[in-house]
């Protein structure tokens, strides 16, 4: 497919960074069958023991490799779809699941703890223009930049922090544009 061979060709395109993946196990079906068959490296973002159904909807970590058959069938069955969201980072799998773990929970002012599945491309592309630069500091962390399908899906989304702000940025899939500064 041309867009899967487009968005790899932007995922891949700075051989100094490592491209993740944050899958959303809640909807991708059967995504632990694709992990266990195609084996690329991967992480669950949950530690320990899971209960009974939970593995099956937990957020996974896939380290990707261009041209690797698990980065084809993602990005061939999952653009579009809401799958997860892309992170590129200089660290180890191990050092970039650490952090992106810290950002699973938010507490309500009642102190009440709540999932916050930021790894879904409709919240990150809200949640991150809203930031501070204290926030992104801290929830940006060892990522240098997060990707995203816009919600237009022939767009890609690309955040990058910056002094003062995070700075989103859009790109066509189609032609041979690059990247445009998104107004806001």
């Amino acid at each position: 497919m041309k867009t899967a061979t487009q968005l790899e060709e932007i995922l891949f395109d700075d051989a100094a960074l490592t491209t993740y993946a944050l899958l959303d196990g809640a909807s991708i079906p059967d995504l632990l069958d694709y992990l266990d068959s195609m084996q690329p490296e991967y992480v669950c973002l949950y530690r320990g023991e899971l209960k009974a159904g939970v593995e099956e909807v937990a957020p996974y970590l896939v380290q990707l490799e261009e041209g690797h058959p698990f980065t084809r069938w993602l990005l061939d069955k999952g653009w579009g779809e809401h799958y997860g969201v892309f992170v590129q980072s200089c660290e180890a799998i191990t050092v970039v699941r650490l952090h992106l773990r810290r950002s699973l929970r938010v507490y309500t002012e009642e102190g009440k703890g709540l999932l916050f599945r930021y790894y879904d491309p409709r919240v990150l592309r809200v949640f991150l223009p809203s930031m501070t630069a204290e926030e992104a500091q801290a929830f940006f962390g060892p990522i240098r930049i997060f990707l995203c399908e816009a919600e237009d899906a022939m767009q890609i989304l690309r955040f990058v922090k910056k002094e003062a702000a995070v700075v989103c940025e859009s790109r066509p899939l189609a032609g041979p544009d690059g990247w445009q500064r998104v107004s806001g």
